[in-house]
């Protein structure tokens, strides 16, 4: 198994080093120059010039690749040219907040989706699948930021139940922390259900025509037996992969959901670097979301294995 994920994390290595040179090059097609922003009002030419050389903007661009290359080696994302602070320190006070809506929204996702799943599965052409399927193709349809509104004007405004926005660290207030965070999970986690709802559908339909779940109820086991032990357990390795590529994606940061409901995330982030010119945030924040993508194929990868015993044998 260790030999398995040290092959995987060599393999991860040059797809990292290419993320890094369309980070890097991408940005520079950003329009706008962020060393006048950092010059003020007066835009001083000598002020302009030492700028320029202290951020090696006049050497080229394949220089300043390298340079900016061996700095995230080191660990040094740079600093930022708004508000004067290490990029990593600001990637480390927002990741825990997108962490944690992350797993929140895996949660709603999960406890919907995958028994949305077996029972369309299980009840195939009833009206129980219908309905399975009408609440997924719902939750595909519906917008996030649309039903984020409209949960705020009920929930928030009209009901006075959760606040409408705001972010309190779980650490500070768990029970504040818990009521901010419960809206927008949902908002994101109704999505990701029904994308897994059809996969675990789609993979337990095939699973339930298989000769072994046959042989299982010829013996007289009771049908939850071979839905859940016999039919599920060989059906959850795609949704495994799946769950692990949807939590990449919501570590990427929901953009909107986070503008919505004021969260302080990646998505925020990244949106006031962007309108900010802030370049060496959003390199930054985009190559941490790319580590965070190969990291959570990785753990697919091995999920995969540790959960197919053929491929442990091979």
């Amino acid at each position: 198994m260790l030999t398995y994920i040290l092959r995987r994390i060599l393999i991860a290595i040059p797809t990292l080093l290419l993320v890094s040179v369309f980070v890097f090059g991408l940005q520079k097609l950003l329009p706008g120059d962020p060393i006048l922003v950092m010059a003020g009002e007066d835009r001083d030419p000598a002020v302009i010039e030492l700028l320029r050389e202290k951020y090696r903007l006049n050497d080229p661009i394949p220089m300043q690749y390298l340079y900016w290359l061996g700095d995230v080696v080191r660990g040094d994302l740079g600093i930022s040219l708004r508000t004067n602070e290490p990029v990593l320190s600001l990637i480390a006070s927002k990741l825990p907040v997108t962490i944690q809506l992350a797993i929140m929204s895996m949660i709603f996702a999960v406890l919907i989706g995958i028994p949305a799943g077996i029972l369309s599965a299980v009840h195939k052409g009833t009206w129980v699948d219908w309905l399975a399927n009408v609440v997924a193709l719902s939750g595909l349809s519906i917008p996030n930021f649309w039903l984020g509104i409209m949960l705020i004007l009920l929930v928030s405004v009209n009901l006075g139940w959760l606040p409408a926005s705001g972010y309190e660290s779980p650490w500070v207030d768990p029970v504040r922390s818990f009521q901010t965070m419960l809206m927008p999970a949902f908002v994101l986690g109704t999505g990701l259900a029904a994308t897994l709802m059809r996969h675990t559908r789609s993979a337990m339909l095939g699973v339930l025509q298989a000769d072994y779940v046959r042989t299982a109820r010829a013996k007289g086991l009771r049908n939850r037996v071979v839905v859940l032990k016999h039919a599920f357990r060989n059906a959850v390795l795609p949704v495994v992969t799946l769950l692990a590529l949807l939590f990449g994606e919501l570590l990427a940061g929901a953009v909107l959901t986070e503008q919505i409901f004021t969260i302080p995330g990646f998505g925020k982030l990244i949106v006031d670097a962007v309108f900010n010119r802030d370049f060496a945030v959003v390199q930054g924040v985009v190559l941490c979301t790319a580590i965070g993508f190969i990291a959570m194929n990785l753990v697919a990868d091995v999920a995969y294995v540790l959960l197919n015993p053929r491929l442990r044998t091979n």
